[in-house]
Order: C-alpha cells, then sequence, then structure tokens
C-alpha cells in the first residue's frame, strides 16, 4: 500500500506544477491574441508595417502556445487519472470500498458457476480484479473468468502475468491513457460496424473529378492573381458552385460512412497511444512477445496506422460544420478526398483492425491479473498436472479480509470427492466458493490465494445458489434439477471439478436423502472431483461403499461460555455438533 501512497503524492505533486504551467500559458495565450487584435487595429490606423510584423509574430507566439496548451491539458488528464488510479487501490486496500465497474452486464443464470460463485457483480470476483477502463478490455476480463484455458495457456498467462506485476508504473500508466479515452461499448461497436460496413471504392470517373476540378479551380485562381482579369472571377465562381455540386452527389455516401460516429476520432486517438505503450515496452514473456508482434502491419506499427485513421475521421468531421464544408468544398472537394482516404484505408486495416484492439483487451485483462497478483504477494501460481490431481494448502477465499481469513489443507487424492457436513455458519459454503474461485482463478493463469497449490485444471461445474426464474414459470427446484441436468450432461464428455451444495432442498427428507445418495454415486461414476456440502449424516455413510473415491471431511461449532465459536477448520470424518437448537433457544424461538 506504501508505494500506492508515495505515487498518489509523487502524481499529485507533478499535478501541481503542471496546473501552473497551464494557468500560465493560458494567460499568455489570451494576451498574444489581444496583442495580435490590438496590432492590427494601429495597422489600419497608421499604415505602420510595424504592426503587422508584429501581428504576424504575436499569431505565430498564439499557435504555438495553443500547441504547448493542448500538450500540457492531455498531461493533466493523465496525471489525474493517475492520482485516482493510486487513491482507488489505496481505498481498496484499505476495505474502504471496491471503486471499480462490477461487470454486473455479464451476469448469465444458465453458466455453469458465473452465478454461483459470484463472479460478476456487487463485491464480486470481476470487481475485485477489474482494472479495465476500455469496453474490449473488460469484455475480455469477463471473458476469461468464464473460460478454461489449456495447461499451456495458462502457463504462458503466468509468466505473462508475473512480468507484469513488476511494471507497476507502465501498467498505471496504460490504464491512466485508457481512462482519458473515456472508451464506451456504443463507440467501440460503431469502430468494429464501420470496419465491416460494405464501402465500394469510388469509381476512377469519381476520383479523376476529384483532382480535376480542384485543379481547374486552381489553375483559375492563379491566372487571377497574375493577371487580375476579372474574367477569372466569374469562371472561380462557376468552378466553386460546380465544385459543391460534385460533392453533393457524394453526401449521402459520406454521411453513411460516418454514421454514429461523432468523436470516434477521439476514442481511435486514444487506441493509438495504448498500441504505442505496448509497442515502446520491452517485454520478455513469450506471450507478451507475441501479442506485441501483432502489432507489426505493412512494416509499420499499428499505432501510426491507427493514428492516420483518427485523423482521417477528424477532418471528415468538418462536413458537419456548414461555413468549412462550404469553403473547403467549394474549393477543393476536400470531404470527397477524405472519403476516398477512408475507404482506401479501410480496405488494406480491415482485416487487422479488430486484432489491434484485441491485443489492447488482452493487456488490460493480464494487467488486471498482474494487480491482484501484486496487491497479494503472499498467493502462489499453481503447479499444473495433467494425473487430476488437486491439492491445496492454505487455501482460502482471496476476496476475504486476510487479516481474519482462514486456511485450510485440501487434498483431492487418492480419494478424488468428499462429502463435507458442518452446522450453519460453521464456513461450509464459504469452503466450497473458496475451491471454485481458486479453480476459476488457475484455469486463468492467476496466483490462488493458498501458500502452496498443485492443480490438474478443470472445468468448474457448481450448484450452490440458483436463482427462481419467474419468467419461465420456474421453481427453485426445477432450476436445481435443470442443474443437476446440466452437471451430469457435462460430465458425459469431459471429467469436471464438481461443488454441490445442499443439493434437493425442496423435497422431503428421504426424497432428497435418496436423491443426494444417487447424485453422489453418479458423479463420482464419470470421474469428477469435487465437494457436496449436507447436513444429512446417513449421506456420510455412502463412504463406507468407495472407500478409496469418497472421503468424509467436516466444520465444528463449539459451545463454550454459552457462545457459539466457529474456528472454520476442516476436520476428517462427520460433524458432530448442532448449533440451530442452541441457538433458537439462547434467542428466544423455542
Amino acid at each position: 500500500m506504501e508505494i500506492y501512497k508515495s505515487n498518489s503524492q509523487g502524481h499529485s505533486e507533478e499535478l501541481k506544477k503542471i496546473n501552473a504551467k497551464y494557468n500560465t500559458i493560458s494567460l499568455l495565450r489570451l494576451l498574444s491574441i489581444l496583442l495580435f487584435l490590438a496590432s492590427l487595429f494601429y495597422y489600419i490606423k497608421t499604415g505602420d508595417l510595424v504592426f503587422v510584423t508584429l501581428a504576424a509574430v504575436l499569431f505565430s507566439g498564439f499557435l504555438i502556445l495553443m500547441r504547448i496548451h493542448s500538450k500540457l491539458s492531455f498531461q493533466k488528464k493523465i496525471k489525474n487519472a493517475l492520482v485516482k488510479i493510486n487513491d482507488n487501490e489505496i481505498a481498496y486496500l484499505e476495505r474502504k470500498s471496491i471503486p471499480f465497474e462490477n461487470g454486473a452486464e455479464f451476469i448469465d443464470f444458465h453458466h455453469p458457476y458465473a452465478y454461483d460463485l459470484d463472479i460478476f457483480g456487487e463485491h464480486s470476483l470481476f470487481q475485485n480484479l477489474n482494472r479495465t477502463a476500455t469496453f474490449i478490455g473488460k469484455k475480455t476480463l469477463a471473458k476469461q473468468l468464464l473460460t478454461l484455458l489449456s495447461n499451456d495457456e495458462i502457463i504462458s498467462n503466468q509468466l505473462a502475468v508475473k512480468e507484469l506485476k513488476e511494471k507497476l508504473d507502465w501498467r498505471q500508466e496504460f490504464l491512466a491513457f485508457a481512462k482519458v479515452g473515456q472508451d464506451n461499448e456504443s463507440l467501440y461497436k460503431t469502430l468494429l460496424q464501420w470496419r465491416v460496413f460494405n464501402s465500394k471504392p469510388l469509381s476512377k470517373g469519381a476520383v479523376f473529378i476529384s483532382y480535376l476540378f480542384p485543379v481547374l479551380f486552381l489553375g483559375v485562381f492563379l491566372g487571377y492573381l497574375l493577371t487580375s482579369n476579372i474574367v477569372f472571377l466569374s469562371y472561380l465562381s462557376f468552378l466553386f458552385v460546380c465544385n459543391l455540386m460534385i460533392l453533393g452527389f457524394f453526401t449521402k455516401r459520406i454521411k453513411m460512412e460516418i454514421a454514429q460516429a461523432d468523436n470516434i476520432n477521439v476514442i481511435i486517438s486514444q487506441y493509438s497511444l495504448l498500441v504505442q505503450k505496448i509497442e515502446n515496452e520491452a517485454f520478455q514473456s513469450e506471450k507478451l512477445i507475441a501479442l506485441q508482434q501483432k502489432l507489426n502491419f505493412q512494416n509499420r506499427k499499428a499505432s501510426i496506422h491507427l493514428a492516420q485513421l483518427a485523423e482521417l475521421f477528424s477532418r471528415m468531421d468538418t462536413i458537419g460544420n456548414f461555413v468549412t464544408a462550404i469553403l473547403f468544398n467549394g474549393t477543393f472537394l476536400f470531404n470527397l478526398h477524405v472519403l476516398k482516404a477512408l475507404l482506401d484505408w479501410k480496405k488494406e486495416h480491415a482485416t487487422v483492425l479488430e486484432e489491434w484492439l484485441e491485443v489492447i483487451g488482452e493487456f488490460e485483462m493480464l494487467n488486471s491479473l498482474a494487480n491482484f497478483s501484486y496487491n497479494n504477494p503472499d498467493f502462489v501460481y499453481p503447479v499444473l498436472n495433467s494425473d487430476y490431481k488437486i491439492d491445496f494448502s492454505n487455501l482460502s477465499h482471496p476476496l476475504l479480509n486476510p487479516k481474519t481469513r482462514v486456511g485450510n489443507e485440501v487434498q483431492f487424492y487418492p480419494q478424488s470427492f468428499m462429502i463435507l457436513t458442518g452446522s450453519n455458519m460453521s464456513g461450509k459454503s464459504t469452503f466450497l466458493r473458496s475451491l471454485g474461485i481458486n479453480m476459476v482463478l488457475t484455469g486463468t493463469g492467476a496466483p490462488v490465494c493458498a501458500t502452496k497449490a498443485n492443480v490438474h485444471p478443470l472445468p468448474v461445474l457448481v450448484s450452490m445458489r440458483l436463482s427462481d426464474s419467474l419468467s419461465d414459470s420456474e421453481s427453485y427446484f426445477f432450476a436445481e434439477i435443470k442443474r443437476l441436468k446440466q452437471i451430469m450432461d457435462e460430465l458425459e464428455t469431459n471429467p469436471a471439478f464438481v461443488l454441490l451444495d445442499e443439493i434437493l432442498r425442496g423435497t422431503n427428507s428421504d426424497d432428497k436423502r435418496n436423491g443426494t445418495i444417487e447424485v453422489i454415486k453418479k458423479v463420482i461414476v464419470k470421474k469428477a472431483i469435487g465437494a457436496i456440502a449436507t447436513h444429512d449424516i446417513e449421506v456420510c455413510l455412502t463412504t463406507n461403499e468407495y472407500p478409496d473415491i469418497l472421503t468424509n471431511k467436516c466444520f465444528e461449532v463449539e459451545i463454550s461460555n454459552n457462545e457459539l465459536h466457529f474456528d472454520y477448520q476442516l476436520r476428517d470424518g462427520i460433524c458432530k455438533n448442532k448449533s440451530a437448537t442452541f441457538l433458537m433457544k439462547k434467542m428466544g424461538v423455542i
């Protein structure tokens, strides 16, 4: 946390200096334009050429000050973003707030584990991990949390995350650049739609006309300057109107080409800066180098191509300004030439544009995992195996307070499936979620909340917390049956890591017990690894039939000095103590 406090203070001090320069330049800019106007006034009044020269110098100074002002304005935005980034990390680590987007739009009740394990939503895994600021970054992170990578891909991600973990300043600058762009889903989709929009190139005749009439206009204009013959003015007027008429034939097509693309040049410019940050950094890991190499196209960097596209969209915006559009198009058919350049750019780059944006998304996703690793230096990267062995030392839930969370030793071999018992509030559900979340993190290449981990990455299938689907007239019980069917179907094709918490709650005790036992028998036949939590002690007797596969584990509660005490320690065997009757008596329920 100290590094974040130091960074915040350092960036705040630099921001003050930039603000001072910014205010000074603003004042000088105002003075230069006022003195410029005064010089013109005195030239008109006196005819003295000194004032014309002074006016030219002042106007040139004004233009220079404008560029400096624009540069300082951008620096202000970046420094403000960097201060905010570090302040957010401080607030997060102090557990005051989670000031990051929660990804609620990605909640999928039908996904095998997304809803049950709180992958998205308030206080979710996504919200705790998320350090993205572009739509593609957020989308890539969400997709990664729902996808199991192959062992080779996991190792590749681990190496990339480890490298980025040490590049704190680079990661924060990258995030700051992304934040000032104010990217959103609408702009991202508009750009991709433009990429695939069926735009035929201009005909050879249109291209010829686009050059012919501006050349004619320029030639007639030079003729007037050289001869001062007023006849040339009538020709100029005629050509000016002709140019506007020619543009009129292409106005509809121009508007279709830039439809809903307001300010898109700003976002593309930010994409260019993000890509440039990637291009200019030296990486060592294989994955990061491979992503970086995707940004080379036609012997030029992708950032240059994107900067060109941003400039073309910026130029095309002039068609919305009546005065500028009339002047520029009446003389040089400006927007027609920009249209041609846009179509040419699309023809050459359409196939790689989305890939460039995906590289940005990949880096934002990896930066998020790297930040998670940086904030949790005691977490470990799992050693991977292909022997269906899963072993965690001091396993806990990564989102719990590190000062109070309790770790447990967990081993899924030689027995591969656990029947878990314990009273209410003893920690069963939290333990199951700890298993699920850490298996999900393993599948992304992120570190896990343990001191040691040896894992065979597997698909995660969970039935812990289902919601009634009222729109489909489904009861909780039927939704649970459907989820169990989904789990069984998945196990038909691939082994998986299965977590079940108090299944079949919507039926009588005998039916529930028998159904639970049959579910256990079926999942172990299908080679599932995992755990099931239950309150029914008779279910635990199933281990007698399958001692090589099933094992009983429990969480106990102690009653001491008329109080319940939970130690959240996983033990061998079946739970003996019960807390419900005691608690109801203590609270006067019974």
